[in-house]
């Protein structure tokens, strides 16, 4: 803190032997270094206090986030997304799409074609017609 070295020091004894005496040297020392305890003391006393109200305030910043975490789960547990679909969904009443005799594919027109009686032994079932992939035209 202070950047006093040993020539500085040296030179304060000196003077205070001088100014003080031989006699009432160690008096004075003795309660120089007695103010220097007590500063010491109060200025730990001074820190000691002045860090446990920043962990009481840390701590009190910690609650308050695992606060707003906890309230931020519980809105989490009650959200339902299918009730809130629901609300926001409107029913449509939506038209039965056929397609057109244009729009059908080779496999649908076996399929539509054949009876499901009228399959001899060698012709495929209509639902193996249906799997099979559509001709390809060259």
């Amino acid at each position: 803190m202070f950047d006093i070295g040993w020539s500085e020091l040296l030179l304060i004894g000196v003077v205070a032997l001088i100014a003080i005496g031989p006699k009432e040297l160690p008096g004075v020392l003795r309660a120089i270094g007695q103010w220097t305890a007590k500063i010491r003391r109060m200025a730990g006393e001074f820190q000691g206090q002045f860090q446990e109200a920043l962990r009481e305030a840390e701590m009190a910043d910690l609650k308050k986030q695992v606060d707003d975490i906890n309230e931020s789960a519980r809105a989490f547990a009650k959200f339902d997304p299918l009730a809130e679909a629901a609300k926001t969904a409107t029913p449509a009443a939506t038209p039965a799409v056929t397609p057109s005799p244009s729009e059908t594919t080779p496999t649908q027109a076996i399929v539509s074609d054949v009876a499901p009686g009228d399959v001899t032994p060698g012709e495929a079932k209509p639902s193996e017609a249906a799997a099979l992939p559509p001709p390809v035209s060259a």
